[in-house]
């Protein structure tokens, strides 16, 4: 047991050193020599108490003044009575997980907010523009229509021809059983104008052009850049958004001619070179395949996921956490977005147009 023993005047402006509290369970108060006290020594000791452990045995001397004594035995009646804290209980884990999907569900919703809000704001500036109010400048959608297109030739044509010679040869494969691989040019000239070529342009825009609007303005918003041209009253979606989703819709009508072309390339290769179908026969099919409904519902298409790879972009770039883990991420998850958004498109345009009899 430890002996503490209370000694001098305790009412000076300077309190003695509080010892250590003992590491024994045992305590013992003795105040022989104590010559003058106030209420900051009860306060002492009340704390004392009320932090010692329950099973701690405190001993008072009768040497111990009796309002001291009145302090310490409320103050360790108080301790005692004290129950002990229950550990929280643990939720169950059906319970976590339904926590789980609840935060997701609010998350989700939030992130739909944002995306909705984002649409609301690019549709008005876009209306702005005929009527000459936008802050849009064209040298900046000059730029962009640099960007975005001629640079894209390489990526596009490499696919778009190998695509077309995979389509050729699927083909194949089931038009030779009836001999009839002459229809190989139908296949690829319908499948790439109408379908294939949009959508692969689409996607290929979505991995160069989307993630390089989405690290540009993911970046610019980390610096503070795109604060700064609130702060001077500009609008960043007419000065950001627009030059980057113009130039999307203006050159993916020529990039989609551009990769149906080149996938009927691709067909024309297997066809001939592989299937030993005459080279005229299959340009005079391919011909007679390409109707002009075909080749709108194509322009329409590219334009339209062109528009959403642009709108996923600049949407995750503006929203972006302000780090370099933002910024990834705000990539990530454009190129993510835009094909889901992509695939989405396609799904409900191809249903309608059959439906239509187009």
């Amino acid at each position: 047991m430890t002996v503490w023993t209370l000694s001098g005047d305790w009412r000076a402006a300077a309190l003695p050193d509080w010892p250590p509290r003992p590491a024994t369970s045992g305590l013992r108060l003795r105040a022989e020599a104590l010559q003058g006290w106030d209420a900051r020594l009860a306060a002492r000791l009340w704390g004392l108490l009320r932090s010692a452990s329950s099973g701690a045995e405190v001993q008072l001397d009768d040497s111990l003044p009796e309002g001291l004594r009145a302090v310490v035995a409320q103050a360790g009646a108080t301790a005692a009575a004290a129950p002990a804290a229950a550990p929280a209980p643990k939720p169950a884990v059906w319970w976590r997980g339904l926590e789980r999907l609840g935060r997701r569900v609010l998350d989700g919703h939030g992130q739909f907010a944002v995306s909705l809000g984002f649409f609301g704001q690019t549709l008005l500036a876009l209306a702005r523009v005929p009527r000459g109010g936008s802050g849009l400048r064209w040298r900046d959608l000059v730029w962009q229509v640099e960007q975005t297109g001629p640079r894209s030739l390489p990526i596009v044509s490499l696919v778009s021809v190998l695509v077309g010679m995979i389509l050729a040869y699927m083909g194949a494969e089931q038009l030779r059983r009836f001999g009839a691989q002459v229809f190989i040019a139908d296949l690829v000239t319908i499948g790439s104008v109408r379908e294939i070529a949009a959508l692969m342009m689409a996607i290929l825009l979505a991995g160069r052009v989307g993630a390089a609007f989405a690290a540009e303005l993911a970046s610019m918003n980390a610096s503070e850049e795109i604060d700064a041209l609130r702060t001077l009253g500009l609008d960043p979606v007419e000065h950001l958004v627009l030059p980057r989703l113009l130039a999307l819709l203006l050159v993916a009508p020529l990039l989609t001619v551009y990769a149906a072309l080149l996938g009927m390339v691709g067909g024309w290769v297997v066809a001939v070179g592989v299937q030993g179908v005459d080279s005229f026969q299959y340009l005079q099919r391919a011909g007679e395949a390409l109707t002009p409904a075909h080749l709108g519902i194509g322009l329409f298409k590219g334009t339209l996921y062109a528009g959403l790879v642009g709108l996923a972009g600049c949407r995750q770039g503006l929203n972006a956490q302000r780090s370099a883990e933002g910024v990834g991420r705000a990539v990530t998850a454009s190129v993510v977005q835009a094909i889901v958004w992509i695939v989405v498109a396609a799904s409900v345009t191809t249903i309608v147009f059959q439906r239509l009899g187009w």
